[in-house]
């Protein structure tokens, strides 16, 4: 059974959104990347649970205000987000809420699932870090959403962040939070009888196993 999520990516100019993703989808780190003009366009695979496999779009937006009008077109048809800010840049974590504010204005009423990310973890050996972990997590609790730290350079936690917004999704789906809608490009089903016979297992109540006789 395959699912196709649509995947945007949010935050401030270099921040690293395109490093997080060209080291996710081709397992590359370039260390001068072309700043992402208007929106780019990465695929992925993911198997999220034997036999079920997530086709991953992602949309790459720029994160410079002149592109905004154009960058905002995309957010209604995404069902998850990743909020990417440089730990060594206090202004960029500081716009985190206001990139959260907007999608969420603009996506009702469908639903986006967000992860916010830490990007530049790699700096933090080199005393360049200035938003504390604390600080970071004080947010994700404000906003709801789980946190990660990661680096494009060194490869580290970047798997982990996509596949666990990637999961967070499908839960999300399973679960109802997240509804399949004509005309809306976030979540694409192949089979979406599958999908209400996966909800409906779930909703079965659970049998308690059978107690042990007294020997």
């Amino acid at each position: 059974m395959i699912y196709q999520f649509r995947i945007i990516m949010l935050g401030d100019s270099t921040v690293g959104k395109s490093s997080l993703l060209k080291r996710y989808t081709e397992d590359l780190f370039l260390e001068s990347i072309n700043q992402t003009v208007g929106v780019d366009f990465y695929v992925h695979f993911l198997e999220v649970e034997p036999g079920v496999r997530v086709k991953l779009q992602f949309w790459d937006t720029a994160g410079q205000e002149r592109f905004r009008s154009v960058t905002r077109s995309y957010y209604r048809n995404s069902v998850g987000g990743l909020l990417v800010f440089d730990m060594t840049n206090q202004a960029s974590f500081d716009n985190i809420k206001e990139w959260h504010a907007e999608v969420c204005e603009r996506v009702q009423p469908n639903k986006v699932l967000f992860v916010l990310v830490g990007q530049k973890s790699d700096r933090e050996d080199q005393g360049e870090r200035v938003v504390s972990l604390e600080e970071a997590q004080k947010l994700a609790g404000q906003l709801g959403v789980p946190y990660v730290e990661a680096s494009a350079k060194t490869g580290h936690n970047v798997k982990d962040t996509f596949e666990l917004l990637t999961r967070r999704v499908y839960q999300g789906l399973l679960s109802g939070e997240v509804e399949l809608q004509d005309g809306w490009d976030g979540v694409k089903c192949a089979a979406p009888q599958v999908l209400q016979l996966q909800r409906a297992d779930l909703a079965k109540p659970k049998k308690d196993p059978p107690k042990k006789c007294c020997p």
